[in-house]
């Protein structure tokens, strides 16, 4: 089994380049289905957020490199992409998915919001029929492991996300949210968050605007807060000192040509952005998007740094663990083949002899029976736990000895999964 994961996050790609590879919810089953249509992919999911893209997958050895699939589907070419990626394959691609699930690489360490993208990029792949084998063991075992860190570390002892950092930065520009008249656009999660941090800070009034009226109208009534028309946004937006906006719009929503007048503040925290970058050239407008939180965001790592070395240390036992189980299952093939050829032996010498048996009774023929499957099984007994602790150890010369001594060379097909396999 060849599991290779291929990506690009805020470390290592601007916006610029990340917005270009949005997938939004409704998209990605779809994405996952083109994905699966690759030549060599056997299972796949893909996890896209604010902050990263990524192609988790099983293939054959000999597959096509997963950068054709990201170029052909976005439209981008493989030189401008190259840069930016990163891949990783068998356990350090397993230890990727385990950072990620438990936000360890997240631009907020210890944001909660993650665990819960990836499971939603895990339904998708469900339901496009990508995830089937032995990604399922990994994701069920990533999904296990964020719980364990979440459990067993303070690293989320207090609630900080994407949008808290939006709203501390706003706090850092003003000293003071008090009396400051703050914009929600959008309706959704972090938009919901934004406006509880803001209100936790002390905000005079948050206005809430949001394509779907009913939407903003909820939102608003829950902070006590009023909305504003999505039509009526460009002539009643500058009653606002802080505009944040995260709406999921596939194109920006504020652009250069469209706002004139006070001086204003405008955290884009989506991706793709909102906000027109052109917009910061306009004289009294100040644009901040969601790689410049990363500064803000960095005093949260310190904080966190102890708690996270101790998520990291159970990550990497987490990973050794599975690697022994994986170990383990390759040699399932081998016992099986062991097992077979002592049962094969077995029933060559009650034939060799079966002339002789024909004089016992049927109870004795059974007790005859009964006993050869018990000498075969006790003899196999230490064989086998043998062997099976070898590999759990990943002790391969070991193994390698008890396959030579028991001549057993067990093949598979590639990416095939072993008899019984479970993580």
């Amino acid at each position: 089994m060849n599991i290779v994961l291929l990506g690009l996050n805020h470390k290592t790609a601007p916006i610029e380049l990340r917005e270009r590879l949005a997938i939004g919810p409704q998209q990605l089953v779809e994405a996952t289905r083109s994905l699966m249509q690759s030549p060599g992919v056997l299972e796949g999911m893909i996890l896209c957020t604010c902050n990263r893209v990524e192609l988790l997958t099983s293939q054959e050895p000999d597959a096509p490199h997963l950068l054709d699939f990201v170029g052909r589907y976005f439209h981008i070419e493989r030189e401008l992409l190259a840069p930016h990626v990163y891949e990783y394959t068998q356990e350090h691609a397993v230890r990727h998915l385990f950072r990620v699930a438990c936000s360890l690489d997240s631009m907020v360490i210890g944001e909660p919001q993650i665990l819960g993208q990836v499971k939603s990029s895990y339904l998708a792949a469900q339901s496009a029929g990508a995830i089937r084998g032995h990604l399922d063991k990994v994701l069920q075992r990533a999904f296990v492991v964020a719980k364990r860190v979440r459990t067993e570390t303070q690293i989320g002892s207090s609630s900080v996300s994407i949008a808290s950092v939006a709203v501390e930065l706003a706090r850092k520009i003003f000293g003071s949210l008090e009396n400051k008249t703050v914009l929600v656009v959008g309706a959704g999660k972090m938009s919901e968050q934004a406006a509880r941090h803001l209100m936790n800070q002390g905000a005079g009034a948050v206005m809430v605007a949001n394509r779907t009226q009913e939407r903003a109208e909820q939102l608003a009534q829950r902070f006590g807060g009023r909305t504003i028309r999505f039509d009526d946004l460009y002539t009643s937006a500058d009653q606002a000192d802080i505009i944040i906006t995260s709406t999921g719009s596939a194109r920006p929503v504020f652009r250069r040509e469209q706002r004139r007048g006070r001086p204003m503040f405008f955290i884009d925290i989506a991706v793709p952005r909102d906000v027109d970058p052109e917009v910061n050239r306009v004289d009294g407008i100040f644009l901040y998007d969601i790689d410049d939180l990363q500064s803000v965001a960095g005093s949260h790592l310190k904080e966190r740094s102890k708690e996270a070395e101790l998520a990291e240390a159970m990550i990497v036992a987490e990973v050794a663990q599975y690697q022994r189980r994986l170990h383990a299952l390759n040699v399932n093939p081998e016992i099986v083949q062991l097992q077979q050829s002592a049962e094969q032996i077995r029933r060559a010498e009650l034939r060799r002899l079966a002339s002789q048996l024909q004089t016992l009774s049927p109870a004795q023929q059974a007790a005859v029976e009964t006993l050869t499957r018990g000498l075969v099984n006790k003899f196999l007994h230490q064989p086998l736990q043998a062997i099976k602790a070898a590999a759990s150890e990943g002790n391969t010369a070991a193994v390698d000895a008890i396959r030579e001594a028991f001549g057993v060379h067990a093949s598979r097909r590639t990416g095939e999964e072993p008899p019984q396999a479970a993580l």
